[in-house]
């Protein structure tokens, strides 16, 4: 039984999404995930996505975002990023089915100081909700790594309980991913400080696991941003 026997094509949600997780995981293959910045990024990458008959996560950072609205845009209180982040995914759902493969539509890394881009594009979620049956995103990742394990585990819980009322996708993350991202500099931390401990990892699913199967966890191994040796 192939994939899309599975999930259909197209932009996936939900439980289809935990679907094709589930999936990927029982056959031992990774899905890309894409930051695009343009709907001529988001082509390309669909484009190689169907060529190799692989499914996608196409995703948005929040300085991605701003760029997709235009650099014209003042991005006072995220509004720039909201704007790029929802008309990017907007797009993607335009256009995803007719490339015939599995489509993730994902937010990347939101720290602390981001979350009222966070907050943007739940509202885009839940509007598109009332009126399709599904959130407009498949998921979204809260990045509060660099807060207390205590105060991320609780705002994510909070965001968590929100999401699960629209089968929104919540991808969070404990222990520090090296290196810088959207002016996050993470690249003279201590190494000890990139691996999450699997009593946090516990905590954490213990917290989440009553609301909804629709999470994971984004643990630090040692990982970080940019090219590094293997």
């Amino acid at each position: 039984m192939g994939l899309l026997d599975i999930v259909p094509s197209g932009v996936v949600t939900g439980k289809n999404l935990l679907k094709l997780f589930e999936y990927a995981r029982e056959h031992g293959f990774a899905i890309p995930a894409i930051n695009c910045t343009s709907t001529s990024t988001i082509n390309a990458a669909l484009e190689a996505a169907r060529d190799i008959k692989s499914p996608i996560i196409i995703q948005f950072s929040q300085g991605g975002s701003a760029y997709f609205a235009g650099k014209g845009l003042d991005n006072k209180n995220q509004e720039a990023s909201i704007i790029g982040a929802v008309a990017g995914a907007q797009y993607v759902r335009a256009v995803a089915k007719a490339y015939g493969i599995p489509v993730v539509v994902h937010s990347d890394h939101c720290a602390k100081k981001l979350l009222p881009w966070f907050d943007g594009m739940l509202d885009a979620d839940e509007k598109y909700y009332k009126a399709h049956g599904e959130p407009l995103f498949s998921s979204h990742m809260l990045d509060l790594s660099e807060e207390s394990k205590e105060e991320n585990i609780e705002t994510c819980l909070g965001y968590l309980k929100r999401m699960a009322a629209i089968d929104c996708w919540l991808e969070m993350e404990i222990g520090i991913t090296g290196g810088e991202e959207d002016g996050v500099d993470n690249s003279g931390v201590d190494n000890a400080a990139l691996y999450t401990q699997p009593e946090d990892i516990w905590d954490i699913y213990r917290s989440f696991k009553e609301l909804t199967p629709l999470f994971s966890i984004a643990a630090g191994f040692g990982n970080v941003h940019g090219v590094y040796a293997p």
